[in-house]
């Protein structure tokens, strides 16, 4: 077991390293020029051009800007911007062009937001659609089953951000059900913490829970077939034993493999939940970053997303082995 997780964070850690190596390759290597974005429109004259590159140390040569970024990393480094020579601390991911800030405070201050709203998401969906899907296998081929999975399928047909922009405008807007969007930090105000991300809770899991209602069932509906559970009839168990602690832990084992790659895209934040319901996370970071050219700040949130994935997928194959005992990781 411990050969296998020492394995899985080696091969963990190529992969984050080939994902730096690719995103440095595309953003500064590539047709990328921050310099116009920083420069602006009005008086940008070749030599202001110039200048902005020099202060940014963008006319160093490639190979130079590649052994500096990752050596800062992990031993930190001096970095010159906007004229003048910064300190940064490991892990140094550099200074953002626009903010002319680190851009490993930057990620650090939008973590808790995008966290509450994964987070919070996450329980929404796990109990609407693991309940779901539960029911709808128990009553397998009833009206119920057919309500409960056609229900899904209709919601799911709908493009998220359609969904969560009607919510946002009746629910909240023009009815007044749910408070106003909007973070508050968790530390200073629980309440409205609570409240200002209750709807994009609420939508995002509600738009969530309907792939796991079908993905519970379908893994339900297999599992009660299978002969340990007809054993487990066969010796008098009562149903409820048999239903949850035999085949809804044979089924949790595919759900908790879509939980963790969800939660990975969640963590890395989300783009159109952060913009309908005016939560500032790592997704509206990240898109505004990409819209003006902010190359470390890119850098940071593809090294961030990386280690997310990685770690979150290493997590899913230990958890296996609790859920499921005949997985068995050698």
């Amino acid at each position: 077991m411990l050969g296998y997780i020492i394995r899985r964070i080696l091969a963990g850690i190529t992969v984050v390293l080939v994902a730096m190596v690719a995103a440095f390759v595309l953003f500064f290597v590539g047709p990328t020029q921050p310099e116009y974005a920083i420069c602006g429109d009005r008086n940008c004259t070749p030599d202001r051009l110039a200048d902005i590159r020099a202060s940014l140390s963008l006319d160093e040569p490639v190979m130079k800007q590649f052994t500096d970024y990752f050596g800062g990393i992990f031993t930190g480094r001096e970095i010159k911007t906007g004229g003048f020579t910064k300190e940064c601390p490991v892990p140094c991911l550099g200074y953002s062009y626009v903010a002319n800030d680190p851009v490993t405070k930057l990620i650090v201050e939008r973590i808790p937001v995008t966290l509450s709203v994964a987070l919070g998401a996450m329980v929404f969906f796990l109990l609407i659609g693991i309940t779901t899907g539960v029911y709808a296998a128990i009553h397998r081929g009833t009206i119920l089953d057919k309500l409960l999975v056609g229900g899904s399928l209709v919601l799911s047909a709908f493009p998220y951000y359609i969904v969560a922009l009607l919510a946002a405008i009746y629910l909240s807007i023009q009815y007044e059900i749910f408070p106003r969007g909007g973070y508050v930090p968790l530390t200073q105000n629980p309440i409205g913490w609570f409240k200002g991300l209750l709807l994009a809770w609420f939508v995002l899991g509600l738009v969530y829970a309907t792939q796991y209602a079908r993905y519970t069932r379908a893994a339900m509906v297999e599992a009660l077939g299978e002969d340990y559970v007809r054993t487990a009839r066969a010796k008098g168990l009562t149903r409820r034993k048999v239903y949850f602690r035999h085949a809804l832990r044979a089924a949790l084992t595919s759900v908790v493999t879509i939980l963790g790659l969800d939660l990975a895209g969640l963590f890395a934040g989300t783009i159109f939940t952060e913009r309908i319901f005016d939560v500032q996370g790592l997704g509206i970071l990240a898109l505004n970053a990409f819209n003006v050219g902010d190359l470390p700040l890119i850098m940071g949130s593809v090294l961030y997303a990386a280690i997310i994935l990685v770690a979150l997928n290493i997590l899913i194959d230990i958890v296996y082995s609790f859920l499921d005992p005949r997985v068995r990781l050698s």
